[in-house]
């Protein structure tokens, strides 16, 4: 584990090199709580979700707080103007929707990175630099090595670019978002039309190609297995479709509920 001193978790860049498969979770209910469950649960990472999730910036911090005490690394999928104060506040990663092309992901890897890498402006004061207990050049290098970049393709557009999108410096996975991908396909919430599952493989083994972390929905083993056998390593559950099932199940006495994602 990184020096337990240091507010930022810099462990996921290696992590998505090693080849090995990661198992996480997208969680969007504003709960420490939920955090810790998740790592006390054994999931290598959370996704604390600001795009559809309800949680304000005071609320993503604490959040952060708590993956820093239990162990699981935390990336926070957010928007754009965003990425600077997420970042600020600890953040492990970032995971950015709807990125489509190689110059899209090229400016989101430069505003992740201090220069000479990127352009992120620089601040000391901040959680991520210990509010200037560990600020200066260390706290620079420790960002640049040890922040990760997941870009979201989620139409046919960046599906077609995969590959070039991946190959960016600064670019460590590339998610494809498959219910936003079907959508954009015409095919509404169905990502297991036969269009859409050939848009995810060429997607995959595109990025795969690149040298970089495949990511995708997985919830179910079987998921795993499919995405897996096409390079997939980054696997996202979702919490509220693991509790809501879990409740449903308890709620009908314990047999087999059937949700929808």
């Amino acid at each position: 584990m990184t020096d337990a001193r240091f507010p930022l978790d810099g462990r996921l860049p290696a992590m998505l090199r090693s080849g090995k498969p990661l198992r996480g979770l997208f969680n969007g209910l504003p709960s420490p709580a939920i955090v810790e469950m998740c790592a006390y649960a054994g999931f290598d990472f959370i996704i604390l979700d600001n795009e559809h999730g309800s949680a304000d910036f005071g609320m993503t911090e604490h959040m952060l707080r708590a993956a820093r005490a239990t162990g699981i690394v935390p990336i926070v999928r957010c928007f754009e103007p965003d990425l600077p104060r997420i970042l600020d506040m600890g953040a492990s990663a970032v995971q950015i929707p709807m990125v489509e092309s190689v110059a899209q992901a090229q400016r989101l890897a430069d505003m992740i990175h201090y220069p000479p890498v990127g352009r992120r402006g620089s601040a000391f004061s901040t959680r991520a630099a210990g509010y200037g207990a560990f600020g200066g050049a260390g706290h620079t290098q420790r960002s640049n090595d040890g922040i990760g970049f997941i870009a979201m393709i989620e139409t046919p557009q960046a599906i077609a670019v995969a590959g070039e999108i991946a190959a960016v410096d600064g670019v460590d996975a590339v998610f494809i978002g498959p219910n936003d991908l079907a959508h954009a396909m015409g095919y509404g919430s169905d990502w297991n039309a036969a269009p859409v599952q050939q848009a995810i493989e060429q997607g995959l083994k595109a990025i795969a190609s690149a040298g970089k972390c495949p990511g995708i929905i997985a919830l179910t083993p079987a998921d795993e297995e499919k995405y897996g056998a096409l390079g997939a390593r980054y696997f996202a559950n979702v919490s509220t479709s693991i509790i809501t099932k879990a409740l449903a199940q308890a709620a009908s006495g314990g047999k087999e509920a059937q949700l929808r994602y």
